[in-house]
């Protein structure tokens, strides 16, 4: 017998902050651009597209844009999606020690 299976579609699973800042936080710690845009985008997604279209006041098309990893959004469009998304980014030390002076 065949076990059936189905697509992941990542969006589906971030349905509440936690889930997505625990994703976008996995996306920054790996460190590579286009994955970060890509978890932005499925947490935007899973929340709505219209919905943070309508709270960003971007349109659809230029959300689209954002998140596509295509283009080079502004950072005030990024933090604009993150308040959307009910996160905020911040900033913690990656654990190197300064030099003694």
């Amino acid at each position: 017998m065949a076990v059936e299976t189905k697509p992941w579609i990542t969006s589906e699973h971030l349905d509440d902050e936690a889930a997505m800042a625990a994703y976008i936080k996995a996306a920054f710690e790996d460190g590579d651009p286009a994955a970060i845009t890509r978890a932005r985008g499925h947490a935007a997604k899973g929340r709505g597209m219209s919905r943070v279209a309508q709270e960003t006041g971007l349109s659809c098309e230029s959300l689209d844009r954002a998140l596509s990893g295509e283009g080079t959004p502004a950072f005030a469009t990024v933090l604009s999606i993150m308040k959307s998304l009910g996160l905020r980014l911040s900033a913690e030390p990656v654990g190197k020690t300064p030099a003694a002076g």
